[in-house]
């Protein structure tokens, strides 16, 4: 699956994804942050009582790094569901506030990471076996795509290049793993060949951007050439 190393150019676009969701959630009132978001049964309050209890609970998994003591993400599920949802019932600027605070935290969290902490196993709430290269890209996926799950006029297509690219790549790796991907080859709108699944097969091509949101079950792959028709693809985490 996906890593980064823990670059300050990394540092810098983990900062500047949270700004952006909070720059774009920060106008939200009390009203609008309980209309629905773009993900099933969730508000636009699910999405951000997530996006601030996440924080904490990745900077869980670098304790665990920093210590060599195990310090899971979530007690189970049941724990997470429930902090969410309780998350949820806050008003507007108290979610937006959490995000924030929390979001800070964490930048702080990373950047003070000592280096030897960065090659430690931890295992986060996947279950994947990993390091906290890999908690970058986890959080990174979270800000860029639940930006737009927030539904407040923010698309895939808007996501910065480079984060883009970086979210492309690791849903890319999670469907060369899953069990049940279908046979195909995608390409991007320049013809440059991202992935094989299962071997290959027939060609998915388009602007990158497109992909994502196809992959990521943000987009319905319009706008996608697929001669023989989109694979059926397996659910996404």
């Amino acid at each position: 699956m996906k890593e980064l190393d823990p670059t300050p150019a990394v540092f810098r676009e983990l900062d500047r994804a949270a700004e952006r969701l909070l720059t774009a959630a920060a106008p939200l009132s009390d009203a609008a942050v309980t209309g629905p978001s773009r993900l099933p049964g969730w508000t636009r309050a699910h999405v951000l009582s997530h996006l601030a209890a996440q924080a904490p609970a990745l900077e869980r998994l670098l304790t665990w790094a920093r210590t060599g003591v195990r310090n899971d993400q979530y007690p189970d599920r049941e724990a997470r569901d429930a902090e969410i949802e309780a998350g949820s019932l806050l008003p507007a600027a108290a979610l937006v506030a959490r995000v924030r605070e929390s979001a800070r935290s964490w930048q702080r969290a990373v950047e003070t990471l000592p280096g030897p902490a960065w090659d430690a196993t931890i295992v986060p709430f996947t279950g994947e076996r990993c390091t906290p290269r890999r908690i970058l890209v986890i959080r990174l996926r979270e800000l860029a795509l639940h930006l737009v799950d927030l539904d407040v006029g923010h698309e895939v297509a808007d996501i910065p290049a480079t984060a883009r690219d970086i979210v492309l790549a690791d849903v890319i790796g999670y469907y060369a793993e899953a069990e049940k991907t279908p046979a195909f080859t995608l390409s991007d709108a320049a013809g440059v060949e991202l992935a094989r699944f299962a071997g290959g097969g027939p060609v998915v091509s388009g602007a990158r951007a497109d992909l994502l949101a196809w992959l990521s079950g943000r987009g319905d792959g319009a706008l996608l050439d697929a001669p023989g028709g989109l694979p059926a693809l397996p659910p996404w985490i």
